[in-house]
């Protein structure tokens, strides 16, 4: 091959590449790496059905397909239903915006279509869900904060729409849930969607905690106290992970207001803010330097029994020590 043609080769491969740029799949999906499998028709297929799968997804790509489009993207659902993973992913391919769903997630009995919303919100939370991410300039927004996005920001606007109404839900621990709801949350509208929300949480974290074989259930009144000493970038624990939804559930800031891929704190609940409820959990998350970081709280509170926190939630300063 001469050098003209071999230049020639070159400059075509190169703008080939920029037409089309590498895809960039996170490593890990809405669950760690897992062997779980639950094929069509299997016995074990005890979750949502095809159709319930789809009409989740059709109403995550009506209300964020234009909110991808205004920041020049396409949102783009891949809709895996015969493929046997329990899992989603998240990936970027230049302009495309995409995540993969999978029907094997949708086929686990622990999952309601509440649940799969949660999920397809927190791959759509990778991508558009604010800082912090996995790196500076990075597209994708961490774990942590995609969990607390699907339910600050997306299971919000998903279950006000009408095309939710219908939708197959978990029921279990609402009292609990709504009685921290009603505290929080002013509107009796607001209040209903924070309780549905924090029950999509806890469909998910039961499948958490059956994948990861664990003995003790998930609560929304056993909140995880650790406190990390620098954010954590992968999977939380189960109840770290509730303790996000439930929070960002609980957080009374508009799910209009914008988040910000930079700083952590614009349309979030944060101290500074003035907020004590719906703060990101410290289980995962290290507020940045000048923002409290609320420690003594977090050392101080024990597990409580649900008879014990609604009374704590009825007195005048419900949620010190929570």
């Amino acid at each position: 091959m001469n050098r003209k043609v071999l230049a020639s080769s070159v400059a075509a491969a190169i703008v080939a590449l920029s037409i089309v740029p590498p895809a960039v799949k996170l490593d890990e999906g809405f669950l760690p790496p897992n062997d779980m499998s639950i094929p069509v028709n299997s016995l074990e297929a005890k979750g949502i059905t095809e159709k319930q799968f789809n009409d989740v997804l059709d109403q995550i790509q009506a209300l964020y397909g234009p909110v991808v489009e205004a920041l020049d993207g396409t949102l783009v659902i891949k809709r895996h239903w015969e493929n046997s993973l329990v899992n989603a992913y998240a990936e970027r391919i230049g302009s495309f915006y995409i995540i993969h769903m999978y029907g094997g997630l949708a086929r686990h009995e622990s999952v309601t279509q509440d649940g799969m919303a949660l999920v397809a919100c927190h791959e759509l939370g990778h991508h558009i869900g604010g800082a912090p991410k996995r790196w500076e300039n990075d597209w994708a927004s961490i774990e942590g904060q995609s969990d607390y996005f699907a339910n600050l920001k997306c299971l919000r606007r998903v279950f006000a729409s009408s095309g939710a109404a219908s939708f197959t839900r978990l029921a279990g621990q609402e009292d609990l849930a709504r009685a921290a709801c009603q505290k929080s949350h002013s509107q009796q509208a607001d209040q209903d969607i924070c309780v549905r929300a924090s029950m999509a949480g806890m469909s998910v974290t039961t499948l958490m905690q059956i994948r990861r074989n664990e003995t003790v259930r998930p609560r929304f009144d056993t909140p995880d106290t650790s406190a990390v000493s620098e954010t954590f970038y992968s999977h939380p624990t189960t109840q770290c992970r509730l303790d996000t939804y439930f929070a960002g559930s609980l957080c009374a800031r508009p799910a209009g207001d914008g988040l910000s891929d930079k700083d952590p704190a614009p349309g979030t609940c944060t101290q500074s803010g003035g907020y004590r409820v719906g703060l990101r959990p410290r289980c995962w998350y290290k507020p940045p330097a000048g923002e409290p970081d609320n420690l003594a709280e977090v050392a101080s509170r024990p597990a409580r029994k649900a008879s014990e926190l609604v009374s704590i939630l009825n007195q005048a300063n419900p949620w010190k020590g929570f």
